[in-house]
């Protein structure tokens, strides 16, 4: 049987210190116990509470591979997240959140999705059988369920605004994605090349250090991200909206 392929975990942060202290050993303990090798990258912007430092010596602590990548380039998640996919040497490549709202504890279920499945991405979705969301006002569960609402015309995924999901490297090699999106998960759902996808079910759970970054703003930059994609898909259309399963 060959060996299980290495599994790189980009984490894009700001501020995240005491929640890469928490979220670093959880991780490296489940992939540790699936039998999965781990590295972790942390796609750092500058944050001045330390939070590369402390991502370095809980990389080291749990004796997986991976490294704080200390970003110079434009802040934001997208670009952390592109430019974290470029430091990462698996063939198996993740994206979660820092603050603890994507658990730990399900990535190798979405690892062996992709694996023992067969599907090329592995979408962690609040919005299939067994997902859902905990300690969230009335208001933030209708803004969720409207960015998936709105997303229907560019992609099949239900949990469209999902920052939680796993992919072969092949997925987006080659693809021209853009670093201005709001949601590099939707740039990767609506132009990444995949044949399968899985949405593996789990309970999104509200940060308990730090702020969260959803604003008006970000709701507007939404808005505009998925009018880009719509144009896109149209001059697309004809190429692959029937391999979207």
């Amino acid at each position: 049987m060959p060996a299980p392929s290495l599994v790189s975990v980009v984490v894009p942060t700001y501020n995240e210190r005491p929640n890469v202290e928490l979220l670093i050993p959880r991780l490296a303990a489940a992939m540790k116990g699936a039998g999965f090798p781990l590295e972790v990258i942390v796609a750092d912007d500058k944050s001045p509470d330390g939070t590369a430092d402390a991502a370095e010596a809980g990389i080291r602590a749990a004796g997986i591979g991976g490294r704080a990548l200390r970003r110079e380039g434009p802040r934001g998640l997208s670009p952390a997240v592109m430019d974290g996919f470029g430091a990462c040497r698996g063939e198996i490549l993740g994206v979660m959140d820092a603050d603890l709202s994507h658990p730990p504890e399900v990535v190798p279920e979405m690892v062996r999705a992709i694996v023992e499945g067969g599907a090329d991405l592995a979408v962690g979705s609040r919005y299939v059988r067994g997902g859902g969301v905990e300690d969230w006002p009335w208001k933030r569960r209708f803004l969720s369920r409207m960015g998936g609402l709105v997303a229907k015309p560019v992609t099949r995924v239900r949990d469209a605004t999902s920052g939680f999901f796993f992919l072969r490297r092949g997925v987006i090699e080659g693809v021209a994605l853009d670093a201005k999106g709001f949601k590099i998960g939707l740039e990767i759902f609506v132009k990444g090349n995949y044949r399968s996808r899985r949405e593996v079910p789990f309970v999104f759970r509200d940060r308990i250090h730090g702020e969260s970054k959803l604003g008006g703003k970000v709701m507007a930059l939404y808005g505009l991200h998925l009018l880009s994609l719509f144009f896109w898909r149209l001059r697309h259309l004809r190429f692959g909206w029937a391999r979207r399963v």
